[in-house]
């Protein structure tokens, strides 16, 4: 039913990469319609979709986590064509997911109001951060299920269904962003919250479109998805054991990228709204990072599942060379024509001006991150997540010391702050490298 070359190519790399590449949109469209809409609406609409949206990812990304753990579980057993184990895992993360997703869900609607208020200097930046969180704290528990389901069909190397699942998110995030933020059609001019009620409705929607194919997938059926099999403890903790570092090295790392829109944020609104735009572009750039690093994960693991492990470094020199490239190709692409780029997202000429230094810097900080994604995520593909959670820890305390010394200790620009960055993807791609030319990682099972 299932074949996996014995030899990873490029081709198998980008076969499974690319319908991720698109799958990540679906993580991401909602910021980048979002940002694009309300850059027609203010400054103010725009720093506050910043500084809710991220604290809101940062929640997201336990699940995000989990889910990596669960799909590096998945890809393990399907490499060891194992297939009929698939379906309990998948099951089992339910388990944990949707419970946690309702914890999640209390969590941001008890403490969100007063952590702003603590946190940020702007009174209208808070008072708007808060509305627009308000609303967005629904969409969690759909987000949590996607995660699992996105485990399934990237675990198992059958990514086009990610494709769908995208599309369908963001023609429904899109649609309702026109609707209900400018109130068009006889809808309710709802303005930023109206952003906040579209990006619940994609989230719910493409947890529809998920259900729908696995209810219809016939080559599902081998992996026994929903057949609903006795629960095992010991199953339930293994993938816990796997997942845990990834959901604290995701939250971590979203986490500290909202410190950073806070260290922002005390500059001004102005400030901040040029980092909103900025931070929606580099998602655009990150996209074929993302997938090249979920693909690295899935296929460090199917080599390792099939006893492989001395293709691990023949693995990973592969999609290296894919990441840097495709993300030169995207770089290259903006920069010959930067100023439309960023005009896409707000038609305020000076917020253009101020924007492109900024533009700059991240377009060479991302070829760095290109490289280190990639190793980093072949350290958390061979099942060493708790190694991939140190590394990433020390990396990231690094970034977060570089960027409060800049902020509080010198006069910067916000580009200057920005080239934490580069600090950001040069430490992450050393880091995982020595750790894996170690070898410390073979032989380990998940």
């Amino acid at each position: 039913m299932f074949l996996l070359e014995t030899t990873v190519t490029y081709r198998k790399i980008w076969m499974v990469a690319w319908p991720i590449i698109l799958g990540s949109v679906a993580q991401n469209v909602i910021t980048v319609t979002d940002t694009a809409f309300l850059g027609r609406v203010g400054e103010v609409a725009l720093g506050a979709s910043a500084i809710g949206g991220i604290f809101y990812l940062a929640v997201a990304m336990l699940g995000w986590g989990f889910g990596m753990g669960a799909q590096i579980i998945v890809s393990r057993r399907f490499g060891e064509k194992k297939y009929k184990e698939i379906g309990v895992v998948i099951e089992h993360s339910l388990y944990f997911l949707i419970p946690m997703a309702i914890l999640m869900f209390l969590f941001m609607y008890l403490v969100s109001e007063n952590f702003l208020s603590f946190l940020l200097k702007s009174e209208v930046i808070r008072e708007a951060s808060g509305e627009y969180l308000k609303y967005r704290l629904f969409g969690i528990l759909f987000a949590y299920v996607n995660m699992a389901f996105r485990a399934l069909y990237i675990g198992i190397g059958r990514t086009k269904i990610i494709s769908w699942t995208t599309i369908v998110m963001a023609m429904v995030n899109i649609l309702f962003d026109y609707l209900l933020i400018f109130g068009k059609l006889g809808f309710p001019e709802y303005g930023l919250k109206g952003a906040a009620i579209a990006s619940v409705m994609a989230e719910f929607v493409a947890m529809i479109a998920f259900l729908v194919f696995i209810r219809f997938d016939a080559k599902l059926k081998p992996l026994k998805i929903f057949k609903y099999q006795p629960f095992s403890k010991k199953l339930y903790f293994r993938i816990i054991r796997v997942a845990f570092p990834l959901m604290l090295q995701n939250f971590f790392s979203i986490s500290v990228w909202f410190l950073f829109f806070v260290m922002v944020e005390s500059l001004g609104e102005h400030a901040l709204a040029i980092s909103n735009i900025i931070r929606s572009i580099y998602v655009v750039i990150m996209l074929p990072i993302w997938g090249f690093a979920s693909a690295t994960n899935t296929l460090v693991g199917w080599v390792i599942g099939e006893g492989r492990d001395n293709e691990v470094f023949r693995v990973l020199k592969k999609v290296v060379i894919l990441s840097f490239f495709s993300v030169l190709f995207l770089v290259g692409l903006i920069l010959v024509s930067p100023e439309k780029v960023v005009q896409i997202y707000t038609n305020n000429a000076g917020l253009v001006k101020d924007t492109l230094p900024v533009l700059y810097v991240i377009c060479g900080s991302a070829l760095f991150i290109a490289v280190g994604f990639i190793l980093f995520n072949g350290v958390s593909g061979t099942g060493k997540t708790n190694i991939s959670l140190t590394l990433e820890i020390a990396t990231l305390s690094v970034y977060l010391i570089y960027s409060f010394s800049l902020i509080k200790l010198f006069d910067v620009t916000v580009a200057q702050i920005w080239t934490a960055e580069y600090v950001y993807g040069f430490l992450l791609a050393a880091f995982s490298w020595f750790y894996l030319r170690s070898g410390r990682w073979k032989g380990h099972g998940v």
